[in-house]
């Protein structure tokens, strides 16, 4: 018996027992009912017959407390293309476009809409693109599903101004059939959190020091300003203790002084662990649901445009952002570095080496 039957029939038998006792008040102290409930029964049946006793809901959506129509479609289709943006970032994206709507309100939708949490969201990127493009192929599920599990570093390091410090890290990416293995290296202004990110096909020595080349130096050089220290992890590709070491060497040749993390304490380097797992929940888990590679330039060319989104676009929550983009927090401390280096220590311009 389901539990419409049960109050149908509870509610039948208060009507039967009035009836064979004659008597509407005793049937209901029986039953331990008011009159007024034997009344209410008796006019269903009489407009509505038996259906007319099926339980109704009385949970009506309280509609002032909702956000409208409108914003709940922004919410939803933003989340299909960022699923794996918090309700902060998405809150702060859509007030961007014009749409006021708290973290609270993003995550009564998600309530609702049984997403919650970002593998919901991404469970239901991957039934859209299976529903509308076919996209998403089985070798590209079975990467998502072994991927690395999600890390979370701790611990906060100094930083002044833009180029006062920057982390630097290698994260592997993965192996890709018919490409090998591939590595990104990726680095972060302490400051601002600008980011930058290219990818390998090892981890050597000259790819650590390519990223900065390539990437790091000429976009300070654009900015006007110079790096003044690296900070990376322990490992063989960042040097060892003298000046043999190819990475050693190009930071001695632009003048960048070399700080490496306490054993043991990887929690040191944690603003770049961050941004590969920002990389990793925002462009690979989304970009292998859509498209297959098949060379490591056509992967660094998306990866690219993400990278430009997440420093000119993508607003951040941490602490010196605050709701802006990295490139809006890197030039608003332009000030402070023209306070600290161009005023008290003078800064000599420098232009990348070809390594």
């Amino acid at each position: 018996m389901t539990q419409q039957q049960y109050v149908i029939n509870r509610k039948l038998n208060i009507v039967e027992l009035s009836d064979q006792l004659g008597n509407i008040s005793e049937a209901c102290r029986r039953l331990k009912v008011s009159r007024r409930h034997y009344y209410d029964i008796k006019t269903a049946i009489e407009e509505d017959g038996i259906q007319g006793l099926v339980e109704k809901s009385r949970s009506q959506a309280r509609r002032a407390n909702r956000v409208s129509d409108e914003i709940e479609k922004e919410i939803l289709d933003y989340c299909l293309e960022y699923p794996t943006h918090g309700q902060v970032t998405v809150a702060n994206e859509l007030r961007r476009k014009g749409f006021i709507v708290s973290p609270g309100g993003v995550r009564g939708v998600w309530m609702r809409e049984d997403l919650t949490t970002k593998k919901l969201r991404l469970k239901r990127l991957q039934r859209h693109h299976m529903e509308t493009s076919n996209i998403l192929t089985d070798s590209q599920v079975r990467a998502l599903e072994a991927a690395k599990e999600e890390k979370q570093a701790h611990g906060e390091i100094e930083t002044h101004h833009p180029g006062f410090l920057l982390s630097q890290d290698t994260y592997y990416v993965g192996y890709i059939k018919g490409v090998g293995k591939i590595y990104q290296q990726t680095a972060i202004d302490t400051f601002s959190n600008v980011g930058f990110a290219k990818l390998y096909l090892d981890k050597t020595p000259v790819t650590a020091a390519d990223l900065l080349n390539d990437k790091v130096l000429p976009y300070f050089d654009e900015n006007g300003m110079k790096l003044l220290r690296v900070l990376t992890d322990r490992g063989t590709e960042y040097g060892w203790k003298n000046l043999e070491h190819p990475y050693q060497i190009y930071l001695h040749l632009m003048d960048i002084d070399h700080s490496r993390t306490k054993a043991r304490h990887p929690q040191t380097n944690g603003c770049v662990e961050r941004l590969n797992q920002i990389i990793q929940d925002e462009f690979y888990s989304v970009a292998f649901r859509k498209k297959l590679y098949t060379s490591l330039d056509e992967m660094q060319l998306d990866l690219d445009v993400y990278m430009d989104r997440y420093n000119t676009k993508r607003t951040n929550q941490g602490k010196r952002c605050q709701g802006r983009t990295p490139q809006e927090t890197f030039d608003a401390g332009y000030e402070l570095y023209k306070k600290y280096v161009i005023e008290e220590k003078g800064v000599t311009e420098k232009t990348a080496v070809t390594i």
